[in-house]
Formats: structure tokens, C-alpha cells, sequence
């Protein structure tokens, strides 16, 4: 049974840091691409940061310098570092796994960005 389960959301100010976590199980993580999407509310997901199996990284423009995606294959863990966090960045974030057609999510956590 394959499981993605993130962690690491919550409320934070302006200006502040998140680090989400994404355990996954069930499958051989090392050859999986994994990525971060979010879904803000009435919008649709879209895709935030990804990384590949051998490391290369992408990010939406909107997070680019702000946002750094990782990935530690022994813990079969992918993390997003979130810096100088903006009320625009409050959205359900979820973790995907993908590797071919096959393309796995998690049950998303919420990041919430307000004074």
C-alpha cells in the first residue's frame, strides 16, 4: 500500500519559515520524481516545486528564491523549505509522487500565511 504522508504545515506570519516533510512508503522512492503542489481555495493545483530522481529541481516562479525543494533518499523523505512566506502562499499543500503514468498524492496539509 503505497502512502505519502506530509507534515510540517500551520499557521506562520509573513515573512516566516515553513519546512514540510513528505514520508513515503510503499514504494522505491529513489526512482520516483516527487513534487509539491498547492490548491488554494476556488483555484486549482498547480505545481510548486519538483525534483527529479537524480536531483534536478523545478519551481514555479512565484516560490523561485523564496522556496527549496529536497530530498533524502535513505528516508525516503522530500522536504519543502518555505522562506519569506506570503499571504499568497495560503493553500493545501500536497505531496506527489510520480514515476511514468503512475502518480501517487498525499492528504495534504495546510499552510496558512497571515498576521
Amino acid at each position: 500500500q503505497v502512502q505519502l504522508v506530509e507534515s510540517g504545515g500551520g499557521l506562520v506570519q509573513p515573512g516566516g519559515s515553513l519546512r514540510l516533510s513528505c514520508a513515503a512508503s510503499g514504494i522505491t522512492f529513489s526512482v520516483y520524481a516527487m513534487g509539491w503542489y498547492r490548491q488554494a481555495p476556488g483555484k486549482q493545483r498547480e505545481l510548486v516545486a519538483g525534483i527529479t530522481s537524480g536531483g534536478s529541481t523545478t519551481y514555479t516562479v512565484a516560490v523561485k528564491g523564496r522556496f527549496s525543494i529536497s530530498r533524502d533518499n535513505a528516508k525516503n523523505t522530500v522536504y519543502l523549505q518555505m522562506n519569506s512566506l506570503k499571504p499568497e502562499d495560503t493553500a493545501v499543500y500536497y505531496c506527489n509522487a510520480n514515476r511514468a503514468a503512475v502518480r501517487y498524492w498525499g492528504q495534504g496539509t495546510q499552510v496558512t500565511v497571515s498576521s
